[in-house]
């Protein structure tokens, strides 16, 4: 069972979307602790959250999809109106591309139902690493929030650490946390964009860029092939592998690149997901 804020997480929505989910009785938690109200969802929810999303994004009221849902639908049917809503967003102004890019990550989650396979779940120490970072603040953990913030910190980071002398000494590390103070309360997350390097922690003059050893953790680690855009399914094999295994999520998955060339279909990343017995 996933509290709100990790069922959040691994569905890419904000706990505060949730309740509300919950208030007009679209999503119901699994199970609601009497004494406190603490709500607990289990990953088998993801499939009604995932049709939910993508048919808010087609367009349907919170009404109009619950009455959906209530019928049934299939997800041959949801298929055939997800690629309609393709069509009508390429033909769009540019705008609409970053929406279209989520209808594709829900529309691909919704098909492996039945088929994600957990075996290729490992579990593994994550020993302790230095790296070179640039911080940015995204509105949500949505791709669409994250985007546009972890790209240009990275655009940044590697010009200023060559300015600086520094070479990359491993790969690319991009890993997350809740906003501190009035910010985590509606959603906001720190974005990390690191990469490996053999250098003193600190600032690296005055550059923004600050070096941190990040300490060894257990992980449950997971391989995804292709671009970020797509990474949500895999997330998601994580999220089930999790709720079958007896072990409990400990804040954001860990990015860690392996391969990223120009095609971004081409990218190879390690999903680390720090973990602690339930």
């Amino acid at each position: 069972m996933f509290t709100i804020g990790d069922f959040a997480r691994y569905g890419r929505v904000s706990p505060r979307m949730l309740r509300h989910y919950d208030a007009i009785g679209l999503l119901r938690p699994d199970r609601t602790d009497p004494a406190n109200g603490y709500r607990f969802y289990g990953a088998a929810q993801l499939a009604r959250l995932n049709r939910v999303i993508a048919l808010k994004d087609l367009g349907f009221t919170l009404q109009e999809v619950g009455s959906i849902l209530d019928d049934e639908i299939t997800a041959q049917e949801l298929r055939g109106m997800l690629r309609l809503r393709r069509t009508e967003l390429e033909a769009a102004m540019a705008g609409a591309a970053a929406r279209l890019n989520q209808v594709e990550a829900r529309l691909r989650s919704i098909e492996s139902e039945g088929r994600m396979d957990t075996d290729d779940v490992v579990i593994k120490q994550v020993p302790a690493v230095r790296v070179a970072e640039l911080t940015g603040t995204a509105a949500g953990y949505r791709p669409q929030d994250i985007t546009p913030v972890i790209v240009p910190l990275y655009e940044r980071l590697f010009p200023l650490l060559a300015a600086a002398g520094l070479t990359p000494s491993g790969p690319g590390i991009a890993r997350y946390e809740d906003a501190p103070g009035g910010n985590a309360a509606v959603g906001a997350v720190l974005v990390h964009a690191g990469v490996t390097v053999s250098a003193p922690v600190g600032l690296v003059g005055d550059s923004g860029v600050r070096v941190v050893e990040l300490p060894a953790f257990e992980a449950a680690t997971l391989v995804h092939r292709g671009s970020m855009d797509s990474v949500l399914t895999t997330e998601q094999v994580l999220a089930r592998w999790l709720d079958s295994s007896g072990h409990r999520s400990v804040g954001y998955i860990r990015e860690v690149t392996l391969e990223c060339p120009e095609e971004k279909e081409k990218w190879v990343t390690e999903l680390q997901q720090a973990i602690v017995q339930a």
